[in-house]
């Protein structure tokens, strides 16, 4: 039997969710139509992971799951957060850079920095500063629905003059509240001993689910959970993102070198660069064809939610496959978390109607693929007039609207490693092995023979020890039939 509040089966989900629905539009929506935001009403009608997710949060109880469904959708109507826009802040905030989202931690999950010095307190902001970190969250859920956040909190050179008790509250419910399941861990970098007493306030506050997830680090604890490539230098990283405004940081994607810049070698498989530009077979030599799609406005997108690289050179190439469904040319560009690592070509083109293009994404140099690696294909439609040069696709970009580019994005896996099998330990010339392997086992024949010189000592000691015990005991007896006879 199902323990009180759990919710065992997807069955069980499943009911949990539709009485969800159905008590709050009886209970609650019933009650005034003006309450809530239409569209966020409409929205939980339609989206079951929206629902689950506030189940889960409130351990599966429904009367709790309504409250907390009434809570969030009130807040979101009045920071009217579906028509909430850049220009809806002040300028001079995202021109601080105290609140802002850079980098990945060490599970690829998106990091939210609060840079806690440059937070001051002040009665007559605390609504703009609530309305700024809702506007951070909302544009991430829209880009990245479902995927949860790490939130940094950076109080290097901070003091009590910095810490707002009623604006941490608010960031606390943004997490526990209005978007729940949306809190990965919360990273409290260097926290000044003068703050305890605050912190435990705060802890009040989080109740158990969330406190688990405080995780109090210093300088050379923080890359437990964040790599040093997303931490900047006074954290020990060697990122060297700075923050400026405008524009704001767009998720961190940013073009690959490509066109104007060193292209990975794949002379390797007889393959000449210009082979790439001509589109000929050889090009796709060595990268794997992508088996799943995603259905798109503009594209369809091959594979659908990942590329698969290994250490394998025959692993180091991947696919992205786009087939224009549109009866108009469309325009694509792909960019990249990691542009240091990889190579695309063709990163920024057009694709005709009803046709196909195949983008080759290469891995550069010596660099390794990580999870934390995302590629984001963006497309838009063009007029028939317009053409497709260099120069023309890249004034096209700038003048597109927003609201008509389409945009998907594909995260990396990383394959696993065949573990190697060792073998003919005598260096049998009928064996040929990679350089990799030859040095293993080099390595581990120098292991064998080091440990056999120590056991050899060891032997040697054990011997040398009972000679010791056997003259000590002699002399010990000795001693005693001395003192016995005298």
């Amino acid at each position: 039997m199902a323990e009180a509040g759990q919710a065992e089966s997807e069955q069980e989900i499943e009911t949990k969710i539709e009485e969800t629905r159905q008590r709050f539009k009886s209970e609650y929506v019933g009650e005034s139509q003006d309450k809530y935001d239409s569209r966020d009403v409409e929205r939980l009608f339609k989206d079951d992971a929206l629902v689950e997710g506030y189940l889960t949060w409130r351990q599966f109880v429904v009367e709790d799951t309504l409250k907390m469904i009434d809570e969030s959708l009130q807040w979101r109507k009045e920071f009217t957060l579906n028509d909430l826009t850049e220009s809806s802040i002040p300028r001079w905030m995202f021109e601080s850079g105290a609140v802002f989202l850079h980098g990945y931690d060490k599970e690829g999950n998106k990091l939210f920095w609060f840079k806690v010095k440059l937070h001051i307190k002040d009665a007559k902001m605390i609504l703009d500063k609530k309305r700024y970190v809702a506007f951070w969250l909302e544009r991430y859920a829209k880009r990245e629905p479902g995927m949860p956040l790490t939130v940094v909190f950076d109080m290097s050179e901070s003091g009590l003059s910095n810490i707002d008790m009623d604006f941490v509250k608010y960031i606390i419910n943004c997490f526990k509240v209005y978007y729940p399941k949306f809190l990965s861990k919360m990273i409290m970098y260097e926290m000044p001993w003068i703050m305890n007493a605050a912190w435990k306030i705060v802890k009040t506050w989080l109740g158990p689910e969330a406190i688990s997830k405080l995780k109090f680090v210093n300088k050379s604890e923080i890359q437990t959970y964040v790599g040093p490539e997303h931490l900047p230098p006074h954290m020990g990283g060697t990122d060297q993102f700075k923050y400026s405004y405008p524009p704001l940081p767009d998720d961190d994607f940013q073009s690959p070198i490509c066109e104007n810049g060193p292209i990975v070698n794949f002379s390797e498989d007889g393959l000449k660069s210009e082979d790439l530009d001509r589109g000929e077979p050889g090009r796709l030599r060595g990268a794997r064809k992508p088996t799943t799609t995603f259905k798109g406005t503009l594209l369809d997108i091959s594979p659908s939610e990942e590329l698969r690289f290994g250490a394998k050179e025959s692993e180091k190439r991947c696919l992205i496959v786009l087939n224009n469904v549109t009866k108009n040319q469309v325009a694509f560009k792909v960019r990249t978390t990691a542009p240091e690592k990889y190579r695309v070509k063709p990163s920024n083109s057009s694709c005709e109607p009803g046709a196909s293009v195949e983008i080759v994404v290469s891995l550069h140099g010596g660099y390794q693929a990580s999870p934390q690696d995302r590629f984001l294909v963006m497309a838009a439609e063009m007029e028939s007039s317009a053409g497709a040069s260099v120069s023309e696709l890249a004034q096209f970009w700038k003048e597109v609207s927003k609201a008509k580019v389409m945009e998907h994005r594909l995260r990396c896996h990383l394959l696993e490693s065949p573990k190697p099998i060792l073998s003919n330990w005598s260096g049998s010339p009928s064996v040929t092995m990679s350089g990799e392997h030859q040095d293993l086992q080099s390595t581990l024949m120098r292991v064998l023979a080091t440990n056999s010189r120590l056991e050899q000592k060891l032997d040697a000691c054990v011997w040398t020890q009972k000679v010791l015990v056997l003259m000590v005991s002699f002399l010990l007896a000795l001693t005693s039939y001395s003192l016995w006879t005298s």
